[in-house]
């Protein structure tokens, strides 16, 4: 068998989806495990609809997954992608082939005659096709009244096409069903079929991964393959992803886009393990490193059957993700989150990036995403805090605030103000009042929090230091409750 060679060919009229980058990724991981090459081609031929700024997008979007490709047009140069708008002259020069060998036809009728055809065809109860009137035509490209032409493939109206897809199992479609269908249009702009059989050709694909969307495109390619004379890559189907009330997946149900999972404190591995799992399977196993992924994948374990969409689910594989990433990564990755949250730059650059590691190890045991640490965590910094009103008033109580001033003074006495020596101190204080840890801790928690919640009490204040505990306690005391 020759290397493996796929590739991932978006359209740049939009941003990159999760349905697209798992497409993506099927690929890139097939070309891993075989060691073969993977390969990113921008479909571009619609003018009016591709923007630079969403090939900007797309790009940046499987960067940030870590989805690399391996070759593009640029010699010398920073690889690739290719683009279908570079490479018009040879679709051109493919269809002049088919042409000339009398397998394709200039077709002059207009999209109103056709239109008229259509309707006609449906009123008497026939399929809608193409009549193959122009077939005669050949290689006049024009009518004695100068209208422009398209060029169509002449295509058989007996036989079978087989597909043996590699997720489906055989897929079988009749030629008759097919119509003469059109490969460059009237601006000389190639259609899609066309231009993908060519490039496919052109670039030795030897496997073409995609969503099985496409399954009504791959009879028409397998026709162009054959008139071309031209070998048959393998196809793959990918089943869709539908939201949780099993309609295709949409805006309805939650983000779509991969960048907006990272402007929500996603981090790339969580979404590329759930992304990989959402229709492939390894027995149990739920979570799995990038090597693992590559090491394990094969088409054979993709499904059949379409996958569903659970944001619940990727929240919680993201914080298993945040649970075990290293805190100076994570620190850095936090930063603009940080911002984002209130905290200013003077803050963040106050804290040390050692404190700063320190502060993101307390907290991303709880965290489920990075937008969520920063939020949790904001409150370390020394500024001002939301205090939940319920949770105040029911915890500074007016006999907590009195045990919280004597155990202030006791504290601002203390030789060291580390996390072990307030929780020595808090542990005595509270033996000798005959109460809990918790009752004496749970009032410095709200006052320095806002929150009932939070990570270890001692060690946050051993960070925010004396001088802004003392600030803390202060304002919690001078409220009501």
């Amino acid at each position: 068998m020759s290397k493996v060679r796929v590739r991932f060919a978006p359209s740049p009229t939009g941003y990159l989806h999760v349905g697209g980058a798992r497409t993506a990724l099927y690929n890139w991981l097939f070309a891993r495990h075989e060691k073969g090459d993977f390969i990113l081609r921008i479909e571009d031929t619609d003018a009016e609809r591709s923007t630079d700024e969403s090939t900007t997008t797309i790009l940046e979007a499987l960067r940030w997954l870590g989805l690399d490709w391996d070759e593009g047009p640029e010699v010398g140069g920073p690889v690739g992608p290719y683009r279908q708008a570079d490479r018009l002259k040879l679709y051109h020069d493919y269809a002049q082939r088919l042409l000339d060998e009398g397998k394709a036809y200039y077709c002059i009728c207009t999209p109103e005659e056709l239109e008229a055809r259509r309707k006609a065809a449906l009123a008497a109860g026939t399929s809608p096709r193409y009549d193959g009137r122009c077939r005669q035509r050949g290689n006049d490209p024009a009518g004695a009244d100068g209208r422009g032409a398209v060029v169509r493939l002449l295509v058989g109206e007996e036989g079978t096409i087989e597909i043996a897809d590699l997720v489906h199992g055989p897929i079988r479609f009749e030629t008759g069903d097919l119509d003469d269908f059109i490969l460059l249009r009237s601006d000389g702009m190639p259609t899609y079929n066309f231009a993908v059989v060519v490039d496919d050709v052109l670039m030795g694909m030897t496997h073409v991964i995609r969503g099985d969307d496409h399954i009504s495109n791959t009879p028409r390619q397998i026709v162009l393959y054959e008139a071309l004379d031209l070998p048959i890559p393998h196809f793959a189907h990918i089943p869709m992803i539908l939201g949780a009330d099993r309609s295709r997946l949409s805006k309805r149900h939650g983000a779509t886009s991969v960048l907006a999972y990272q402007q929500m404190g996603y981090l790339p591995e969580a979404v590329v393990n759930y992304l990989a799992r959402l229709g492939w399977s390894y027995g149990d196993q739920e979570i799995f490193t990038q090597d693992e992924l590559v090491g394990y994948f094969s088409l054979e374990r993709v499904g059949k059957t379409p996958a569903v969409f659970d944001p619940v689910k990727l929240e919680w594989l993201n914080g298993q993700y945040i649970k075990r990433a290293s805190a100076d990564r994570l620190t850095a990755l936090l930063k603009p989150f940080w911002g984002a949250a209130g905290v200013s730059p003077e803050g963040l650059a106050g804290m040390g990036e050692d404190r700063l590691q320190r502060m993101v190890c307390l907290f991303q045991e709880r965290a489920r995403t990075l937008t969520e640490l920063a939020s949790s965590s904001r409150f370390v910094f020394d500024g001002k805090i939301e205090r939940d009103a319920a949770a105040a008033l029911k915890v500074l109580t007016p006999e907590a605030k009195a045990r919280v001033r004597t155990l202030a003074a006791e504290i601002e006495a203390l030789p060291t103000f580390t996390a072990e020596t307030l929780e020595t101190l808090f542990r005595t204080r509270a033996a000798a009042l005959g109460i809990k840890l918790v009752d004496l801790a749970q009032p410095f928690r709200v006052a320095l929090s806002g929150k009932t919640v939070s990570p270890p009490i001692f060690p946050i204040m051993e960070l925010m230091g004396w001088n802004a505990v003392r600030r803390r306690v202060e304002e919690a005391l001078e409220g009501e409750g």
